[in-house]
Parts: C-alpha cells; sequence; structure tokens
C-alpha cells in the first residue's frame, strides 16, 4: 500500500465530509419553514431528496466509480468532451462557490449572536476572517486531518439535536390530545402556492446540493471507486433523517411563525430551557466551521487540477509532503475572504442556476460515456440504460428550472440573481480563450 492510500479517506471519513460539503445538520431550515409555511416546507423536505437528491447521488456515484480521480466532476465532462468543457465546468464550480462560502461565515455569526446580540459588523467581520483562516490552518494539516475532525463535529452537531428530538417527541406524543402532524397553514399567508414554492424550491435544493463536491478529492480517497459510491448511499439518508426527524416534532410544540433564520437555539429553549438554546447555537457554530472547512478542501482542488493542465498558473499545482496544494488552498481563503459578510440573499437564483448548470454538464458527460466508452465501468453502475440513465437527470435539472422560473416571478430578486449566474458563466469560456491562446501557463 502507497504512502498516499495510507493517508486517504475512509468510507466513515468520506461520509462525515460529504455530510458538510451537503448539509451539516438542520441548521439553515428555520428559514425555510418561516417562509413558506409548515406544510409546504415539510413537503419540500420530503419530495426534494426523492426527486433531486436520489437522482443525483446515483449518476455522481456511477461517474466517481468509473473515473476516480483528483478534480471529479472536472475530470469526468473533460473525458467526455474535451478540454473546453472541463474547464468551464471547474469555472462554474469555482464562481458558484464563491456565493456559496461567503453563506458559513454569515451562519456562524448568526449563531454566536445568540450569545453577543449587539456583535457589530467590523467585529462579526473580524471574526468571520477566524473561521476562515480556522478551516484554512485544519486543510493545510492535510485531508485526512479534515476528515477525522469532520467526523468528530457530525457528533458534536447531531448529539443536542439527538435529544431535542426525543425529547420533542415524546412531549408531542405524549399530550392527553397529541396535534396532528403541523401542516397548518399550508403556505405562508399571504403567499400563493406557486409563490410558496417559488420561495422553498431553491433553499430546499440548496439544503440538499452538493454529492458531487467530494468527487474533487477522489485521487486522495481509500479505494475510491467502491468507497464513494458507498458513503453516498450512506450520507443521503442520514442527511434527510436528520432534517424531517429535527423539523417535525419541533414544529409541532412551537409556532410557525417564530421560525426564521437563526431561531434553532430560541426554539430549542422554548423547549427545553435556555441551557440547551445554547447547547443548539454552538452546535450551529461548529456546523458552520465544519461546512467551510470541508467545502474548502473539495473547492481548492479545482484550481490544483486546473492548473495540472496547465490553464492556472503552475504554482497552484504545487503538492506538500501530505498531498495538500497549499497554494491552491491559500489563493481560495484569500478569495473567499473577500467576499466574506457581503449580502447574498437576492443572488439566489445566482447561486442555483451556476449549479444547475454544472450538474447539466457532469449528466450529460455520463450519458455521452456510456454510449462512447460501454467498457469504462467502475464498482457502482446504475442497472439502466442509457433512455432512463437521461430520465433521471430530467428530474433533478428539471426541479432546479422551475426553482428559478419562479424565482423570475420576483424582479428584485431573482432576475438580478439570474443576470449575474449568466455573466459570470460567459466568463468562462472568454477566459479559457485568454489562457490557451498565451504559452504562460505552459509546463
Amino acid at each position: 500500500m502507497t504512502r498516499r492510500a495510507r493517508r486517504g479517506l475512509g468510507l466513515a471519513q468520506l461520509i462525515a465530509v460529504m455530510f458538510f460539503t451537503v448539509s451539516g445538520g438542520p441548521f439553515g431550515l428555520e428559514g425555510l419553514v418561516g417562509d413558506v409555511g409548515p406544510g409546504a416546507a415539510l413537503l419540500l423536505l420530503v419530495a426534494t431528496p426523492l426527486l433531486y437528491s436520489v437522482p443525483e447521488a446515483l449518476l455522481v456515484g456511477e461517474l466517481a466509480s468509473a473515473l476516480p480521480l483528483e478534480g471529479g466532476y472536472y475530470q469526468w465532462v473533460k473525458r467526455a468532451f474535451g478540454p473546453f468543457w472541463g474547464f468551464w465546468n471547474g469555472w462554474l464550480s469555482w464562481t458558484y462557490s464563491l456565493v456559496d462560502m461567503a453563506i458559513y461565515p454569515v451562519l456562524f455569526l448568526q449563531y454566536l449572536r445568540y450569545f453577543t446580540p449587539a456583535l457589530g459588523r467590523f467585529e462579526g467581520w473580524v471574526l468571520a476572517l477566524g473561521v476562515i483562516w480556522g478551516a484554512t490552518w485544519l486543510n493545510l494539516r492535510g485531508t485526512r486531518a479534515v476528515g477525522l475532525m469532520s467526523g468528530w463535529f457530525v457528533g458534536v452537531v447531531l448529539l443536542p439535536f439527538g435529544v431535542l428530538t426525543v425529547a420533542a417527541l415524546a412531549l408531542w406524543l405524549g399530550r392527553a390530545a397529541p396535534a396532528a402532524l403541523p401542516v397548518r397553514p399550508f403556505h405562508a399567508p399571504g403567499t400563493s402556492f406557486w409563490g410558496a414554492l417559488g420561495i422553498g424550491i431553491s433553499q430546499s435544493v440548496w439544503n440538499y446540493s452538493g454529492w458531487d463536491n467530494a468527487s474533487t478529492i477522489s485521487g486522495e480517497i481509500e479505494q475510491a471507486s467502491r468507497t464513494y459510491p458507498r458513503a453516498l448511499g450512506r450520507a443521503l439518508p442520514l442527511v434527510a433523517g436528520v432534517y424531517v426527524a429535527a423539523v417535525v416534532p419541533v414544529l409541532a410544540l412551537t409556532d410557525w411563525r417564530r421560525w426564521s433564520d437563526g431561531a434553532w437555539p430560541g426554539l430549542a429553549a422554548s423547549i427545553l430551557g435556555p441551557g440547551f438554546g445554547s447547547w443548539i447555537a454552538l452546535g450551529g457554530m461548529a456546523s458552520a466551521f465544519a461546512l467551510f472547512s470541508a467545502l474548502l478542501l473539495t473547492y481548492s482542488r479545482i484550481p490544483l487540477v486546473l492548473a495540472q493542465d496547465h490553464l492556472l498558473p503552475p504554482a497552484l499545482a504545487r503538492c506538500d509532503e501530505r498531498g495538500t496544494p497549499r497554494q491552491a488552498v491559500i489563493i481560495s481563503a484569500l478569495c473567499y475572504s473577500g467576499f466574506a459578510l457581503l449580502s447574498f440573499g437576492g443572488l439566489l437564483a445566482a447561486d442555483v442556476l451556476l449549479y444547475s448548470l454544472a450538474l447539466a454538464l457532469e449528466f450529460a458527460a455520463l450519458v455521452h460515456l456510456r454510449r462512447a466508452e460501454p467498457g469504462l465501468v467502475g464498482a457502482f453502475r446504475v442497472p439502466v440504460g442509457r433512455g432512463v440513465l437521461v430520465a433521471l437527470a430530467t428530474l433533478p435539472l428539471g426541479l432546479i428550472a422551475l426553482a428559478v422560473v419562479l424565482e423570475l416571478q420576483s424582479r428584485a430578486l431573482g432576475v438580478p440573481g439570474v443576470v449575474v449566474a449568466v455573466a459570470l458563466a460567459a466568463v468562462g469560456p472568454a477566459l479559457y480563450l485568454l489562457r490557451t491562446r498565451r504559452p504562460a501557463f505552459a509546463a
């Protein structure tokens, strides 16, 4: 066994990393309930994994198994369609990450304010930088260090929610006349059914997105062809189960109008007391740090593989004795620091649309490779033909398309987000032409 293989991620560590590149626990779901209403929120929490996550996990699992290469989705698209499309896929993912990674320092501060509600903007920015560079230090310790720490953080995040779920269930079902499942009102007053979906689909998709993220570290996973799809099969029900188990009993005991961003500590305190609310708030801070750390691990491999293909400066392709691309990690952290604490509330459509474009390229790569390279088979293969593969790919992409169309009904939020997404996506081809016509990055 090689030194690199000994230091790679095993199944348990990959599940932990995958948990934090997709979910991080129920934190962030409070706003979904408050924005769309309890019935619509529960419908989305159940329907989204079935229509979105299961098809994505199946297709990503086959690609990750057949091509367990560092760079993941970039390598899949490049193998299918050539270097230009691979670069554009990497570019879309990188620009998506700029929006995505700005969320987690804000999430950290959101739960920190449970203890210090008067925290100012400058102090918050300094603390956000502490989160970013603390996660950067952990990443510089190596992939295995991030995997091990992610495993511990899974316990830190899930333990208080496990206690809260059991206690809330006991209180709810222990009543002389237990209330019905909390689905009324189905959608928030003042919104239509479609209006609620327009708000909620993007939020729920965001909470279930990222099953391809960890593919970028496939070269650092033990027996990646087998391990990646097995991790998907365990992480997906864990994420969906945690969401539903945490939300339903607490919602049954609280007024849904109290559900807003950062509300979990207050909701928990109303059921089990202020001390328990503090425990949940600490869990939220730990979740935000672990999310940022795991995603920095995966996103930093995009500039690494682009540099290895001479599409970015060669310094970004260098790895240290741990196999860590130090320059790529540091440059990534610097970029994310510049976006910390900016408001991206109006750019949710951009976030979702950029991700959907990248995902569409990955699904197209799988369909194409099934035809062009029928012998390209890993340890896992979806046991269906290409026609069914196309149908499976249509489900998540169709759901995202519906979310964007509904968001466009809001000219104040949806239209600017789509404009930003189209502009950022268009920069990729221009940048590729610039880089390939200049030999400055050649080895």
